[in-house]
């Protein structure tokens, strides 16, 4: 999704009434502070003084990720999903803050069912009363992007209906341009802030929630993975209905069956728990590492259970997928945990992180034999997943690292699927089920044959770099002959610096010109040029009141600025 920059007439008649809700909302919840630092009043002016400064005294206790989680559920959907888009990308935000926007709920009112009806009809050019032969006109679920209604189709299938909200993509793209204004700002003035790089958080959030609102995406994330688990029959994936299906409206074959997280009824039918949870752990096993592409976010909500002990995965709007180095990485990490090697878990978990600069590496090699101290000397069904990616994300914290999204998708996928099957199992032991998956891609690696072909392939890219590197050469020499080399530099941290002088020289500028103003009318009125005024010129009259509108405006943006 493009996202405008906010404008002079953007900013008066598209955005000043909701970037006022925005500012609004941060400053009760304890963010006034930042509010000031931003001196946003110089792009927006929607009465900053007007803001109410009151907040109730319960904020005061609480925490700051406390404060960012409810005024983002103060402020609406966009910022919601915003919020949960966040708790899954710990290269953007720290461990403390993804823990608490884990908690965010998308709860929001329904649209109107004839909105739902007239949204259906446009999208698929006919009346809802020719492709269904009854819809129910209250919704299942109500979110941020769209709501989901039960019907039943001509020709008798029971489906459910995605319906996407109206005129959500006008209001999610107003909210992402005031976004990119506040990180630009935040960039500019609040240094601390700045290391996250925010305007590469709205980027993103961006990019993510464009995905969400294309169902046309989570239609083929659906149909790839029933091919993937077409012959396993302990896995059951509802059809999608592609001819009925849009950007704005899903329609799915309609479970009927047990949520797993219901555990007296999973027993009141005979249901076998151990079965199934040792199921859903080798399936997550499965989609890791054999597959490479694997349902992201498998809550109990996600999974039905069907009679046979057949898992019913739902909801494929957020998949992962890694790639060969990702798996061969964190099967690394796994391996020396369930093997208790230390050397080898440091070795390993240093090339599972990232980072744009340099770490401490003698404190930051401490602290990660401290981490795997935890698990070396434990029992393997005492490794707890979600245990590990909490201490994980706190240890790349500390060290300014990031722990990249494809591969915190994986851990946490690993984890919350670990969760559901302890609910079911408290006995399941989750490592020694990833144990016979991370010695089978280790000796895959040694493969005789991948071991030939990797040969071959970097064989192929060292010709192809010994063919082209004589005409580059050559030209670059052809450019120092000329006089056409170019060097290019990139100056950091230099923005804030150029801003405070400019302002800085504006202000000499106006000084300049008020005192100029202020020179040339006493002259004028000492020799009284032009018509007169109570006995005085009437010019150095004006040109009194000129300059002194000019200091009054100078006076004031010196003292808003906060620096006198």
């Amino acid at each position: 999704m493009h996202i405008r920059k906010i404008g002079i007439l953007t900013r008066t008649y598209r955005h000043a009434n909701r970037y006022r809700q925005v500012l609004t909302v941060l400053v009760r919840h304890g963010f006034g502070d930042l509010v000031e630092r931003l001196h946003v009043g110089e792009f927006i002016e929607i009465g900053m003084k007007l803001f109410p400064r009151v907040r109730p005294g319960y904020i005061e206790r609480l925490s700051r990720v406390e404060r960012v989680r409810m005024a983002l559920e103060k402020l609406g959907p966009t910022f919601v999903k915003l919020g949960q888009i966040l708790s899954t990308r710990p290269d953007l935000v720290s461990a403390d803050l993804i823990r608490e926007l884990s908690k965010l709920q998308d709860k929001v009112p329904p649209f109107p069912y004839q909105q739902v009806e007239k949204i259906i009809a446009a999208e698929l050019g006919r009346p809802v009363s020719a492709i269904f032969s009854e819809i129910d006109e209250q919704p299942l679920a109500a979110a941020s992007i769209g709501q989901v209604h039960r019907a039943r189709l001509s020709n008798g299938d029971d489906v459910i209906v995605k319906v996407q909200r109206p005129s959500v993509r006008s209001s999610v793209e107003i909210d992402l341009e005031i976004l990119l204004h506040l990180a630009m700002l935040i960039e500019k003035h609040v240094e601390e802030i700045a290391w996250y790089r925010p305007t590469k958080i709205v980027e993103e959030f961006a990019r993510t929630i464009e995905k969400e609102m294309d169902y046309t995406r989570e239609l083929a994330n659906a149909e790839r993975f029933a091919r993937l688990f077409m012959a396993d029959p302990t896995i059951y994936v509802p059809r999608v209905y592609r001819e009925f299906s849009t950007e704005r409206v899903l329609v799915m074959e309609c479970i009927d069956g047990v949520k797993v997280s219901r555990i007296d009824e999973l027993e009141a039918k005979g249901y076998d728990r151990k079965l199934i949870a040792s199921r859903g752990a080798e399936v997550i096993l499965d989609q890791v590492f054999e597959h490479g592409f694997f349902h992201a976010d498998p809550h109990p909500g996600n999974i039905f259970i069907l009679p046979g002990n057949i898992l019913c995965f739902l909801d494929f709007g957020m998949m992962g997928a890694i790639d060969r180095n990702s798996k061969e990485d964190l099967g690394d990490m796994l391996y020396a945990l369930v093997n208790r090697d230390e050397a080898k878990a440091v070795k390993a978990l240093l090339k599972v992180v990232e980072s744009d600069r340099e770490p401490d590496r003698p404190v930051l090699e401490a602290d990660v034999a401290n981490f795997m101290e935890l698990y070396l000397y434990r029992p393997l069904k005492e490794i707890r997943f979600e245990q590990l990616l909490e201490q994980l994300l706190d240890l790349v914290a500390r060290h300014r690292l990031r722990l990249s999204f494809d591969r915190f998708l994986m851990l946490k996928a690993l984890a919350v699927m670990e969760g559901v099957g302890l609910m079911l199992d408290p006995d399941l032991d989750m490592a020694e089920k990833a144990a016979p998956y991370i010695r089978k891609l280790m000796k895959q690696r040694y493969d005789p044959r991948r071991v030939i072909n990797d040969f071959f392939l970097s064989a192929a890219d060292f010709l192809k770099l010994v063919k082209i590197f004589p005409g580059e050469f050559q030209e670059i020499l052809k450019q120092i002959k000329l006089g056409q080399l170019k060097f290019g530099f990139e100056h950091r941290g230099l923005d804030r610096f150029i801003s405070e002088m400019d302002r800085s020289s504006n202000r000499i500028s106006v000084a300049l010109l008020i005192s100029s103003l202020i020179i040339g009318s006493s002259l004028i009125i000492q020799v009284n040029i032009g018509p007169q005024f109570m006995g005085l010129s009437l010019l150095g009259i004006i040109g009194f009141l000129i300059a002194a509108l000019f200091g009054l405006w100078l006076i004031i943006s010196i003292v808003r600025s906060g620096r006198l």
